[in-house]
């Protein structure tokens, strides 16, 4: 991706000239949404390049970085004293070696998340430096057998480990490689005292990125949390929505909305006033039939773009197993299927980025284009 300073200058000098028409944006979202205006779709890291390593490893964002990725994705939740590390979810059991390790066998347990009991490890109940003694495993090695090849090689990295790779790979690549952190179960947190906001935008400013022209996204599922670092983050925010269910803080106050209602007229225009954009499952764009197969797109991308939010979708994956029944290439579901023409007709529907497992593929299709 060009640099932001270049990007945002060029599309101003377009705009002074009346050759570029910008959707109007809300307060919230206009500056951070125009600063990072892609030349194309944004490629996002998802975990890092996880199709290809233990998600959530700095060598998994190295590699996205290096296959072309503009931005790498870390999930963040908090350990038991309060620094932020990139985990897909609190629980470890299956993307760390923790299971295998005696003594932390007395801290399995089983614990209320999001409504849900689950049983196993907790970064919760590890401060960092037990955290940093164990190491990332792959999280499905049945689909992605490969990536058991680096098993046990790679740490649990914290999110200011992760800028600064960002920081390092940006000044060789002569490239801006942005960061993407998502809030995990921020309700779930503050509920159990360790909320995820202060810590992050603490990261934030000690590292000069609380500003609107920095690279940087804040996401989540839930709505509160965002709304409450409206206020207190300059970065554009984007209000995750997934095909089912809805965000848990609605639930545990009693809200009766769903995710699909925040995707209505009604929904977009409410984001819009604390957010510069959606990130949307995939489903929620085009949807799949009964067989697996898609159907034709929702208006979705287009209700955004009419209230000036930008759209991500999520996840793009090259396993038949992930792919709709239409693109897949046998049976086998490690296999890969034709994930160029999935990316083809995503693409076509006119969103501003995509979350992938490989980006070099997703790269690969937006030159392409």
């Amino acid at each position: 991706m060009v640099r932001t300073r270049i990007v945002g200058a060029a599309l101003a000098a377009l705009a002074v000239a009346g050759a570029v028409l910008l959707p109007s944006a809300s307060a919230a979202g206009d500056a951070g949404a125009k600063a990072h205006k892609p030349k194309g779709p944004l490629v996002i890291g998802h975990r890092g390049a996880s199709g290809y390593r233990p998600e959530h490893t700095l060598a998994a964002y190295e590699l996205a970085a290096r296959m072309g990725a503009d931005y790498i994705e870390p999930d963040l939740v908090p350990t038991k004293d309060g620094a932020l590390v990139a985990r897909h979810e609190n629980e470890i059991g299956g993307t760390t070696d923790v299971a295998a390790r005696p003594e932390f066998a007395s801290r399995r347990t089983t614990k209320v998340v999001d409504g849900a009991p689950i049983t196993g490890w907790f970064t919760e109940d590890f401060t960092l430096a037990e955290l940093k003694t164990l190491r990332a495993k792959e999280r499905i090695p049945e689909i992605r057998p490969r990536n058991s090849l680096y098993d046990g090689r790679y740490e649990v990295p914290t999110l200011q480990e992760v800028i600064d790779l960002s920081r390092r790979l940006s000044r060789e690549l002569g490239r801006d490689i942005g960061v993407y952190p998502e809030t995990k179960h921020p309700t779930y947190f503050q509920d159990i005292g360790l909320a995820l906001e202060p810590k992050l935008v603490e990261v934030l400013n000690r590292n000069g990125l609380n500003r609107r022209d920095a690279n940087v996204f804040v996401q989540s599922f839930e709505v509160a949390n965002l709304k409450s670092l409206k206020d207190r983050l300059r970065v554009p925010l984007v209000q995750l929505v997934d095909a089912s269910g809805a965000p848990y803080d609605f639930v545990k106050a009693g809200d009766k909305r769903t995710y699909r209602d925040l995707v209505t007229p009604a929904g977009l225009k409410e984001i819009a006033g604390y957010a510069a954009g959606v990130g949307l499952a995939k489903n929620v764009i085009i949807p799949r039939d009964e067989a697996g197969r898609l159907r034709q797109p929702t208006s979705v991308v287009r209700d955004a773009h009419a209230r000036g939010l930008v759209v991500h979708a999520w996840t793009f994956r090259n396993e038949n197993t992930f792919l709709p029944a239409d693109f897949r290439s046998s049976t086998d579901p490690a296999a890969y299927g034709r994930a160029f023409a999935e990316y083809e007709v995503f693409f076509a529907t006119g969103l501003d980025g995509v979350f992938a497992d490989n980006p070099d593929t997703a790269v690969e299709a937006r030159s392409a284009r």
